[in-house]
């Protein structure tokens, strides 16, 4: 079974670069036929931030990744503040992968295989203090040397294992430690380089190292997809899998994300989460589609672009992903965004602008404003894009505008008298017309601009000004239809008025 994992900390929101990776995993496992899970690593409980495991979950409820496995409700409720929330996976529905998936409540095979690894000499026990190791870091660094430890530094060895100590693993002085990265290729690393790193602390926590390579071991991971920060800890990982008689999964480790100036993308960086481009209009096929691209191409004369989800699982292998950094790109989401809202069917999209545009206080409360809102959507979906944007497109539909000033009522290369007169005969013609709607309404008014000598343009302008309040809207003869015969024509004679004086 091809089985791979996503590992965030709930110390905050979760970094879009972070969700690339988790994305890549679980296309990595759904091309394949295999599954993808996540695990909470919570060790760190000092920088744990109360909500943020529910904040991550919810990320991929949204995005639409199905989990194979991964925190339960009764998981969530045993943390250290009750993440818990409706659309966990429900108790016990992991298909097959062993759990717990919340690394707080595995303590006790931490602790076990730590100790497993000091009764046949793979680790030992050290009980520095802070402050110790510090001052040996200090000496290190005015000798202009590499601050790493050894066993040969501790200052203690008599320690007692009932009082608080660590374990730390034990790295040879000689050799190299190799391996091939499915994204990299082979990477080498000098042995005698290699930090001796605690694995189990003083408070029973395990740290990052002892705690990924027993869970991805006992939890069936087959490939290790990560950012590119934890190449240099691959080799600690290596060892212990070694000193286990562990097979190890494949490592492909992706390359970081960075801004449009070369610079890695962080917080301060301008990066965002998935919940922060939910609430600028980003639709979710879109940030998939984006997140894919970033670092990933099909290859092999493909030069495609906009893609399903279906088609992403269908295309995605991992020999395919660069080793160069990614960059994101603002102008590239909203292109892929404006071409995903255009996929959509009209119906779902309403569906999805709707929370957009009464946020804004367009209040969609009667029949009569529903019906009128999923007329315009059409109107206007090649032209959003993002969500946002629907706003000040529709604005006009529900709430009443104020008349335009006389220069707004003037056409292009018209005089005021020829336009108030065209004005009044496009009252005349809305007025008469039997059926209110687009395709007569557009007949009759073309027809007006044949009539009295002008360009479309020079009529459709001043009735647009006069009956929106804009210059720029959807369909004109879509939206007075919209807008209805009663207000349009109200409209006109203000605007007839104001011309007037």
């Amino acid at each position: 079974m091809f089985r791979t994992r996503f590992a965030p900390s709930p110390t905050g929101e979760l970094h879009i670069g972070s969700v690339r990776t988790a994305l890549f995993s679980w296309l990595a496992a759904k091309h394949a036929g295999g599954q993808f899970f996540i695990r909470l690593e919570d060790t760190d409980q000092r920088r744990y931030v109360p909500g943020s495991a529910r904040r991550i979950l919810e990320t991929f409820d949204w995005l639409g990744i199905e989990l194979d496995g991964g925190p339960d409700h009764a998981m969530l409720r045993q943390m250290k503040t009750n993440e818990d929330y409706p659309g966990a996976l429900e108790d016990g529905s992991y298909r097959g992968i062993p759990g717990p998936f919340v690394q707080s409540q595995r303590l006790s095979l931490y602790k076990q295989w730590a100790e497993w690894l000091i009764e046949h000499g793979y680790a030992y026990r050290a009980n520095e203090t802070p402050e110790e190791l510090d001052r040996m870091r200090k000496e290190a660094e005015a000798r202009r040397e590499t601050f790493l430890f050894r066993e040969h530094m501790r200052l203690r060895t008599d320690i007692d294992p009932s009082q608080p100590h660590v374990i730390r693993m034990r790295v040879p002085c000689e050799g190299v430690t190799r391996f091939h990265d499915l994204i990299k290729g082979d990477v080498a690393f000098d042995n005698a380089l290699i930090d001796e790193q605690v694995l189990l602390k003083a408070d029973g926590y395990p740290t990052y190292h002892l705690a990924v390579v027993v869970d991805d071991h006992l939890q069936g991971v087959t490939h290790a997809i990560r950012a590119d920060e934890w190449l240099p800890s691959t080799p600690k990982h290596l060892l212990l899998y070694q000193y286990f008689g562990w097979e190890p999964p494949l490592f492909a480790h992706v390359p970081n994300v960075r801004g449009e100036d070369g610079k890695k993308l962080s917080k301060r960086h301008g990066a965002t989460s998935v919940f922060d481009l939910r609430d600028k209009g980003y639709i979710r096929e879109a940030i998939l589609n984006f997140l894919a691209l970033l670092g990933w191409a099909p290859g092999g004369g493909d030069e495609q672009n906009v893609f399903t989800v279906e088609e992403l699982i269908q295309k995605f292998s991992l020999d395919r992903v660069g080793s160069s950094p990614a960059v994101f790109s603002d102008d590239k989401l909203d292109w892929l965004n404006g071409v995903h809202i255009r996929r959509l069917p009209p119906e779902e999209l309403a569906r999805r602008l709707q929370p957009f545009v009464e946020r804004d206080g367009i209040v969609l409360d009667t029949p009569e404003k529903q019906d009128k809102f999923r007329r315009a959507v059409p109107l206007i979906q090649e032209r959003l894009k993002t969500l946002t944007d629907a706003t000040p497109l529709i604005d006009f539909l529900f709430q009443d505008i104020p008349t335009p000033p006389q220069d707004a009522l003037i056409g292009p290369k018209m005089e005021h008298h020829l336009s108030l007169h065209a004005l009044r005969e496009a009252r005349r013609v809305l007025e008469s017309l039997p059926i209110f709607e687009d395709k007569p309404m557009e007949v009759a008014m073309r027809a007006l601009c044949d009539e009295l000598k002008l360009k479309p343009t020079q009529l459709f302008t001043i009735v647009r000004n006069a009956v929106t309040g804009k210059s720029v809207t959807p369909p004109l003869f879509g939206t007075i239809a919209i807008l209805g015969r009663e207000v349009a024509l109200e409209r006109l004679d203000r605007a007839i008025a104001v011309l007037s004086h």
